[in-house]
């Protein structure tokens, strides 16, 4: 089922699945390093019929694509993708942020409809990144275009992303993956203090989504899951958070279908206006899919 863009109720009265972090490639070693040969799941194509089928065996109705290369390259074939197939609701590229290049780079996107936001991979840069001023100067503009900004981050980084989002209050902010706090090592704080102190910002929603492989790629479970998941649940509150599958990431440690299903079941006791809001309304709200993109 896909929104209409004329009826903007939709999303409050159906049940609607969209999946708010996946990614797309077309596999190239060169090119994604960060896929070691620990990795074999990911070291192949991933492209939208394979997304397509995907979603449709787990009842996932639209996806919100985001870059995993540092490219413009990368960002233009997305958006070709998106304009080719109507279940990509839309595309989180990146753009030199930083650089004199910067406006001229947004002026050229003004016309493509399903650019919806902007991310850097700030979990790769060093301590102070999102403290420069030229990175800043970019977010302001990033403002004045309504465009979102994606936060990658590791949990340690938290405390420079609060410093970050203090600088910009009328620019909305989309934490990636809870800012990957450390699962594998049974650790909660500081993550959760600062995760809470992050979400006291009103113009921050969070993914619920990556958090799979930041455990035990092969025993995790909704045990050590469940301390992470319930601190974003009290930090946001269900009409800020949103549901992704962080495809094809997540085979590392589950496929597709099992991981919507692990949502699905987690969240069951909110209320029926907190699941819709979970799982499809904060990620279009947020992203201004209904007028932008659908």
């Amino acid at each position: 089922m896909l929104l209409d863009s004329n009826k903007p109720d939709e999303i409050n009265s159906a049940r609607v699945c969209v999946d708010a972090h996946h990614h797309l490639w077309e596999y190239d070693e060169s090119q994604y390093d960060w896929i070691s040969r620990e990795m074999p799941e990911l070291r192949r194509d991933f492209l939208p019929a394979d997304l397509k089928l995907r979603m449709e065996e787990a009842g996932v109705d639209g996806a919100v694509t985001v870059q995993a290369r540092q490219t413009i390259g990368e960002t233009e074939w997305l958006l070709k993708l998106a304009a080719q197939h109507s279940f990509l609701y839309g595309v989180v590229g990146w753009a030199p942020i930083a650089e004199d290049s910067f406006p001229a780079l947004l002026e050229r996107f003004s016309d493509a409809p399903k650019l919806l936001g902007l991310r850097h991979i700030v979990q790769a840069e060093p301590a102070g990144f999102l403290d420069a001023p030229a990175f800043n100067r970019g977010i302001d503009r990033l403002q004045t275009c309504g465009l979102i900004y994606d936060i990658l981050i590791f949990q340690h980084q938290l405390e420079e992303a609060i410093r970050f989002v203090d600088r910009h209050p009328n620019q909305q902010f989309v934490v990636d993956h809870a800012a990957k706090p450390r699962i594998a090592a049974r650790e909660i704080e500081p993550w959760a203090a600062n995760l809470r102190e992050l979400a006291k910002r009103p113009n921050v929603v969070c993914k619920v989504s990556g958090l799979v492989t930041e455990g035990d790629w092969k025993f995790w479970s909704t045990e050590t899951l469940a301390p992470y998941l319930d601190t974003c649940l009290e930090a946001f509150g269900a009409d800020r958070l949103m549901a992704g599958s962080d495809w094809p990431v997540c085979l590392l440690a589950t496929d597709y279908k099992r991981w919507w299903n692990f949502l699905r079941e987690y969240f069951a006791a909110l209320s029926d206006s907190e699941r819709q809001s979970l799982f499809a309304e904060t990620c279009c709200r947020t992203y201004k899919i209904q007028g932008k993109a659908i």
